[in-house]
This record gives structure tokens, sequence and C-alpha cells, in this order.
């Protein structure tokens, strides 16, 4: 039987540091970090595998549509 695919949109933000911070908006609390893109691509992979280890246990899988990113600037 094959697999089902799933697409999630990925963020990916350097912090002042130089490393690179990885989140998937719809699996809450799956993030991981590098220090370099090709090692996040391959965490990030690793990171969703497990996130979705855990929801398939709460037999749900969301699949939200990516719409865009949005920088704000703001003087506070």
């Amino acid at each position: 039987m094959p697999r089902k695919k799933y697409h999630f949109a990925i963020l990916i933000e350097q912090d002042e540091d130089g490393i690179y911070v990885a989140t998937v908006p719809a699996l809450p609390g799956c993030h991981t970090q590098a220090k370099n893109l090709a090692d996040l691509d391959e965490r990030v992979k690793e990171a969703i595998a497990l996130c979705l280890d855990v929801e398939r246990d709460k037999k749900r899988i969301p699949q939200n549509t990516f719409v865009g990113v949005h920088q704000l600037e703001m003087a506070v």
C-alpha cells in the first residue's frame, strides 16, 4: 500500500548567533535548529517524523494550506 504524502510549511529563521531555527506551524512543538541549512533540512525531516508519530496516535494529522509570509516592522 502506498504511503500517504503530506505537505508542511516550514518557517526558517536565523538567530543572533547565526543558528538556523525551523518551525512547523501545523505541528505544535515541532521545531529544530542547526548551524547550516543542509543539516537543518535533515533535522526538520526527523522532527516532523517524530511529531507525525505523536499525531497518528491521536488519529489526526493536520494539513494546513500555506498562504504566505508577512514580515511586519513596528516602532515601539
